[in-house]
């Protein structure tokens, strides 16, 4: 029996050390927690959907906050998939109003209030972004008020939702990160009464450890290598037409199409987008030392190989294509 209690003993005062050891390492002590994370929610390039990916969504992680970059389709579930507490969800970025970088905010902002949430959920981007997240706070309104009802639930959801229409330059800053935005290229190629009404941005994010910079969706832009400018990552679109071409040829949707509008489309894709070679340059001027290949055209295989491979032609340093959940 006393050597049962001893043996015990030392088993405890073992397990007590290697814990104390691992609360005391680096990787999960105080020094941990102010690493920057990124992780890539949803992949997919739209409007049309994907079983197996969501589409654009991005999640930049400081000092154990939490910054969501675009709110496609499937963001919620993705958070919830990477175990992130949504509750904390309280900062939001659109870089345009696309609704694959859109679909997801209705459903997000109303899992965080329902979440009892009642502190702020605040959504910043380009003009029109507070009217947006004002219709879907009165989208919510009535399956709120029946949650109000229910019980558990103490403040109005419109309450809650705050949208905030910004300018390019500094937009926001906070203890654990500066965020900088700049006007791309990506409507630029639009005419007729649409012609500058509609506004797209990336940004640009400084830590205290790295720097991240989020194209959004955009064609060649100086604005852009600029604000690139000795990014630590650079998240990226990465387009192909031909891709988006044969997803529409298969789903009949090509052939619906007048000539000019298949030619709209074709302009959409090659003036408002990056080729490879377009991305490559970017990043060199820029001078970054890693690109991620995001918002991808779906293809069947899933292979996107070869677009990394073009892009390190122009572009000497690392190249990733992200899926869905890949962290940085």
């Amino acid at each position: 029996m006393q050597r049962s209690s001893s043996c015990m003993l030392v088993g405890l005062i073992v397990i007590g050390t290697v814990a104390w050891a691992d609360w005391a390492s680096p990787q999960a002590g105080p020094s941990a927690a102010k690493a920057t994370r990124v992780i890539t929610l949803g992949t997919l390039a739209g409007p049309n959907p994907n079983p197996h990916q969501a589409q654009s969504s991005n999640l930049l992680i400081v000092n154990d906050n939490f910054y969501v970059v675009d709110a496609g389709d499937g963001v919620a579930r993705r958070l919830a998939k990477a175990g992130v507490r949504i509750r904390e969800i309280g900062t939001i970025f659109l870089t345009h109003l696309h609704d694959d970088h859109t679909s997801g905010l209705v459903p997000l902002m109303s899992v965080v209030w329902d979440q009892n949430r009642v502190k702020p959920i605040k959504v910043y981007g380009p003009p029109r972004t507070e009217e947006l997240v004002k219709a879907a706070a009165q989208y919510l309104t009535i399956g709120a008020e029946i949650r109000m009802a229910d019980g558990g639930r103490s403040v109005p959801i419109a309450q809650v939702l705050l949208g905030h229409d910004v300018g390019a330059g500094v937009i926001y800053q906070d203890e654990n990160v500066k965020v900088t935005a700049v006007e791309n290229s990506h409507f630029d190629f639009h005419s007729g009464p649409a012609a500058g009404r509609h506004k797209s941005y990336s940004y640009r994010f400084e830590t205290p450890d790295r720097v991240i910079v989020f194209t959004g969706d955009t064609g060649a832009s100086d604005a852009v290598a600029e604000l690139a400018k000795g990014a630590d990552l650079l998240v990226t679109e990465s387009n192909s037409f031909d891709d988006r071409m044969q997803i529409m040829m298969k789903s009949g949707q090509w052939q619906a199409m007048t000539p000019v509008q298949q030619a709209g489309i074709e302009r959409q894709s090659n003036q408002g987008h990056m080729t490879p070679e377009m991305l490559g340059d970017l990043a060199t001027r820029a001078g970054v030392k890693t690109v991620v290949l995001s918002h991808l055209t779906f293809r069947r295989d899933g292979d996107y190989a070869q677009r990394a491979e073009e892009v390190k032609k122009y572009f000497s340093g690392q190249v990733v294509v992200a899926k869905d959940l890949m962290e940085f």
